[in-house]
């Protein structure tokens, strides 16, 4: 027999082994990726965007309050300052709800039902710029508030105040959110994909839930209060 011949249907032969134990290979099961992702809700709280953010405040608004328009906007009008404010926005998942859904579609493709989003909003600062000495003071520094809005100003007064400032912020992160809600959901959908991906689906597509008007946590810092 011809050493080409002999050669051609030893490659021959050794295809049709090769393809015999790809057969035999036991594939990755729908149920077993499935389960696998499922393991996405043991990761509790998924931050999946944060926005930092500064505002200068020159003039009152309704979102103050009386009390908060009643004090800042005499401070501000007549001593000339400023108050700048430093907060952030951390937008996050808990994926531990039960409206936190994977549906299996069949052929590695998955359908992610994402609960409403989690707003914290943080004040990292608050100061009052002095357009007169062009320098920055704390706003609620003892010196200042007693110059400022005299000795009668009262912790009462002044927890009213940090409560006004609160409102305020969380009036204006309200408005931030409405405008970055593409990009956080932008920023979910890349997080997960890679994520289930890497447990073997092929395709994941996503729903979102989300509420009429959502819940926003505020908090300030011990150095803003």
């Amino acid at each position: 027999m011809d050493f080409t011949l002999l050669l051609l249907l030893a490659i021959i032969a050794g295809l049709t082994a090769w393809i015999v134990v790809l057969r035999g290979k036991p594939a990755r099961s729908g149920p077993t990726i499935f389960s696998t992702i499922q393991q996405l809700k043991a990761i509790g709280h998924l931050s999946v965007f944060k926005a930092v953010t500064k505002e200068i405040v020159t003039e009152t608004d309704h979102t103050w309050g009386d009390f908060g328009k009643k004090y800042l906007s005499w401070v501000i009008s007549n001593h000339k300052l400023a108050m700048i404010f430093d907060f952030e926005i951390d937008f996050r998942y808990d994926l531990r709800r039960s409206d936190f859904t994977i549906e299996d579609k069949g052929d590695s493709v998955y359908t992610i039902t994402l609960p409403p989003c989690i707003y914290e909003v943080h004040i990292r600062d608050i100061r009052f710029y002095d357009e007169q000495a062009s320098k920055f003071m704390p706003w609620l520094l003892p010196d200042l508030v007693n110059s400022v809005f005299g000795r009668g100003f009262s912790e009462e007064d002044k927890n009213r105040l940090i409560a006004s400032a609160k409102a305020h912020a969380e009036k204006q992160a309200r408005g931030l959110i409405d405008q970055l809600q593409t990009e956080v959901q932008t920023s979910a959908k890349s997080i997960l994909e890679s994520m289930s991906k890497a447990f073997g689906a092929e395709q994941v597509h996503f729903t979102f839930l989300q509420e009429e008007r959502p819940d926003v946590s505020v908090e300030i810092a011990q150095q803003a209060a």
